[in-house]
């Protein structure tokens, strides 16, 4: 079982002056830092059947991307004029028609082979469904007086969406007066450095418990962290050793392709633009809005507490900060709420060094996940795309993340009791 002793956890997270809990922990165990990632050279053949390209395609602007999107381009790399990313091949074949010129292409096979680094071997560091659930129960099982840990709900096969909370006060279900800040991960099955930078989130917390600034924060928020929103995508990415690129879950569709984009299914002007409803695409909506038991189990949690005033979610990869709206190319109507975004994005990218932006500057992209919580909740919600040049930067990558985003995620915190208080 890894709890979480990445070298970022064993150093970062205690001084040097006392010995503390994941110090001691590491003695016990003996663990090993996480190891450098190794190319996988082996012949991607279980991606054979696999109709997905990987393509370079025109784009000028966002509005070219937008209409990319629509018509089934999962864009994964933004150039100055051009996109990269994964497109089914009967999608592809359509583009020409559109007036989109496809400059490369290869087989994700072909793709792969140069790209996969194999999961259990090199990157064992991260953290796979089973030993994710058992952090989270050895954290809780350690500081007992700060969290509890629960299940927000179950997805298409039937695991539990794990929740740890940070409440001295109230646990479990309980309801709370406290404001409250709400962090998520691996929305999307392939971005497993997410699921890391919450765990690390989590680790750090309950590390410097008993230090005055963390104190403040356990004593006076309702903090929840929710490492794997999407443990079946998860799960399948790596079910055979080896990556699949996976990004939805895994509903079996009617044409019998697999998944749907959870980040595509929120209702907030649901599949108008920046989505598929082709179900053989990465960025497909699915049925209906909140259709996938994964969205309507954040939608019921979220609806349940009225006391959230913040939320995280965490993808990767491009290194930005991104605030709504995402699904409309206009500025948050409300003035003193958009600058409370702007300030706030701020205040976060001082510590990681990403770019801070709207969301839609992008492209536009409806059903998102923090467009439905600001619209339905008022919720000052963010996404982080982490770092690297990959889903897959391999073992070395999770430190850096974990530390620059554990920063940002504090300020985060220290902003949560009052958001409006950065315009003083």
């Amino acid at each position: 079982m890894k709890i979480i002793l990445h070298a970022f956890l064993l150093s970062a997270f205690v001084s040097a002056a006392a010995a503390g809990p994941f110090e001691q922990l590491r003695g016990r165990l003996a663990l090993p830092a996480a190891p450098e990632p190794a190319l996988d050279a082996r012949p991607a053949s279980y991606l054979a059947g696999d109709d997905r390209y990987w393509i370079t395609v025109t784009a000028d602007d966002k509005y070219d991307r937008t209409t990319l999107l629509n018509a089934g381009l999962d864009i994964v790399e933004i150039r100055k004029d051009t996109v990269l990313g994964f497109i089914a091949r009967s999608e592809m074949d359509q583009l020409a028609a559109k007036g989109f010129i496809v400059k490369s292409r290869q087989t994700i096979q072909n793709y792969a082979e140069k790209h996969l680094k194999d999961f259990p071997a090199a990157d064992a560091a991260y953290h796979n469904f089973k030993e994710t659930a058992e952090t989270l129960r050895k954290l809780a099982a350690d500081n007992p007086r700060e969290t509890s840990l629960f299940s927000i709900g179950k997805t298409v096969e039937g695991r539990d969406i794990w929740c740890l909370r940070i409440n001295p006060s109230e646990k479990g279900l309980e309801p709370s007066a406290r404001p409250a800040a709400f962090f998520m991960g691996n929305h999307h099955g392939r971005e497993h450095l997410s699921n890391e930078v919450a765990l690390g989130l989590a680790a750090h917390l309950l590390a410097r418990k008993d230090e005055p600034e963390i104190r403040n924060y356990l004593d006076t928020l309702d903090i929840y962290i929710a490492p794997m929103t999407n443990p079946d995508g998860a799960e399948y990415d790596i079910q055979t050793g080896k990556y699949r690129w996976h990004r939805k879950n895994t509903r079996i569709n009617s044409d019998k392709t697999i998944g749907v984009d959870l980040n595509r299914n929120y209702d907030s002007l649901w599949c108008q633009a920046g989505a598929s409803h082709s179900p053989s695409a990465d960025t497909y909506c699915g049925p209906y809005a909140f259709s996938e038991p994964e969205t309507r189990a954040v939608k019921e949690f979220i609806e349940a507490r009225p006391n959230l005033k913040t939320l995280m979610s965490y993808h990767s990869y491009s290194s930005l900060l991104l605030y709504p709206w995402a699904g409309k190319d206009v500025p948050v109507e409300n003035e003193k709420d958009r600058k409370v975004f702007e300030a706030m994005a701020k205040g976060m990218t001082a510590f990681t060094g990403y770019r801070a932006q709207q969301s839609s500057d992008l492209y536009t992209a409806t059903g998102d996940t923090t467009d439905w919580a600001y619209a339905a909740r008022g919720i000052f919600a963010f996404t982080t795309e982490l770092e690297g040049t990959t889903f897959y930067p391999g073992a070395a990558m999770i430190d850096k993340a974990v530390a620059r985003n554990v920063k940002a995620a504090v300020y985060l915190l220290g902003v949560t009791g009052d958001p409006y208080k950065l315009l003083n």
